[in-house]
């Protein structure tokens, strides 16, 4: 079975966010959000990276609903599209508020 460009990068995109969501994130003790966004940047650049290795150069065309793309675009907005219910999730679960102002107290 093969699967079509855009779903590999969806299932490596899965992968991660179920690594970092499932193992990664639970694992530290009093994890904050600036740690949340330092491991999700990295996670990015992975993502990229699987992606660049794979499509660079290629010229491979994704398509995201009625647009044509290129896979950084597509890589970085399916990714930001399936994090969005985990990260509200994450937070909602261990009391984090990730847009509290400083002020806010």
């Amino acid at each position: 079975m093969t699967l079509t460009p855009e779903a590999q990068i969806i299932v490596i995109n899965a992968v991660l966010l179920l690594a970092a969501y499932g193992v990664i994130y639970p694992l530290i003790t009093g994890i904050t959000i600036m740690q949340m966004v330092w491991i999700d940047l990295a996670l990015s650049v992975i993502s990229l990276g699987i992606a660049g290795y794979l499509y660079w150069g290629t010229g491979t065309e994704f398509t995201l609903f009625l647009f044509s793309v290129n896979w950084v675009f597509f890589t970085l907005l399916t990714l930001f599209v399936m994090e969005m219910p985990l990260f509200h999730w994450f937070c909602k679960s261990r009391g984090l508020k990730p847009f509290q102002d400083d002020g806010d107290i």
